[in-house]
């Protein structure tokens, strides 16, 4: 996967974030989430999906780029596929009630 423009620099690896990369506009989050603009704004309407806020007099709605890395690593954790703990097919063995045992 190619990494994203706005992390990418033309010669330099993507990972140091820099100043104006930090934050995010609606576009770029949702190109950064692979989403489109229309649903993080219906998340934000129904308070869900990741944290943003309002930045500047004009109250820019903006995304903070490791609030969305923290936000993504949670839904993975909270997908019972991604985490064994929350698996059905892996569940820690029960013991039987004795109302249950034939006798």
């Amino acid at each position: 996967m190619p990494a994203h423009p706005l992390l990418a620099a033309s010669s330099k690896p993507a990972s140091p974030v820099t100043a104006h990369t930090a934050f995010l506009t609606v576009k770029d989050a949702a190109e950064y989430l692979g989403l489109s603009p229309h649903t993080l704004y219906v998340w934000r309407h129904r308070r869900q999906g990741p944290p943003s806020f309002r930045m500047g007099p004009r109250g820019r709605v903006m995304y903070r780029l490791e609030v969305l890395d923290a936000w993504v690593r949670e839904q993975e954790q909270a997908d019972s596929r991604s985490n064994p703990a929350l698996n059905p097919l892996n569940p820690p063995p029960q013991e039987r009630s004795s109302r249950f045992l034939s006798t």
